[in-house]
């Protein structure tokens, strides 16, 4: 059975004449690497049976607490569009992909274990664990590159949705980024076995006016 955490509201502050707006933020489901321990990155890999079951009880919780979305985006990762995909089916939106939003560049650790980078290299995992604004895998991309496309995304859909409630599906990670900037003083946890421990599967965040 899935269990969710009671939901957060989250605020943030924005210009003056922008109303309230809230963001639905939907980690997508899980895939075999995660289930086997391994490091996705942007690779595009599909869900599993277990994160069918987990895109279907999000649904199934958000027609139950009635909630009124407007409008439906995703990342463009594979897992991501097929939660996006479950979802809008039931709650008759097409999702729409944010080609910004796209998982991070784990680099040449993409499609490793995380026990193999762990042995090989115990005390960058350790670090990229405790401080991943400090770690950037070999050929992948930095924390703060990542943060940066993926504030700009933000502010475009804020500009575009100055109220109501959309739904946001994205990986772990990059929802862990996402929170982080919603959210000043919390770092993100982007390393991907930490990251899908670190919340529920869905979360409302609001965006408020001063």
């Amino acid at each position: 059975m899935i269990a969710f955490r009671k939901p957060e509201f989250i605020t943030i502050h924005l210009d003056r004449k922008q109303a309230m707006l809230t963001i639905l933020l939907i980690r997508a489901g899980v895939t075999d690497f995660d289930c086997q321990g391994r490091i996705q990155g942007t690779l595009d890999v599909p869900l599993c049976d277990e994160g069918r079951q987990q895109a279907v009880a999000i649904a199934e919780d958000l027609i139950a607490r009635s909630a009124s979305i407007s409008a439906l985006y995703t990342g463009p990762c594979l897992s991501a569009q097929q939660t996006a995909e479950i979802i809008a089916e039931r709650i008759k939106l097409k999702p729409k992909a944010l080609e910004a939003m796209h998982n991070l560049d784990q680099g040449l650790w993409q499609g490793m274990l995380f026990e193999d980078v762990k042995a090989k290299q115990p005390k960058v995992y350790r670090q990229w664990q405790t401080a991943p604004d400090t770690v950037c895998p070999p050929e992948g991309e930095t924390l703060q590159q990542a943060a940066d496309r993926i504030k700009q995304a933000l502010g475009k859909l804020t500009k575009k949705h100055k109220s109501g409630t959309i739904a946001l599906v994205l990986s772990p990670q990059v929802a862990s980024i996402l929170r982080s900037l919603l959210r000043e003083g919390q770092p993100p946890v982007v390393c991907p076995s930490a990251a899908r421990a670190e919340a529920a599967l869905w979360e409302p965040l609001q965006v408020t006016a001063v």
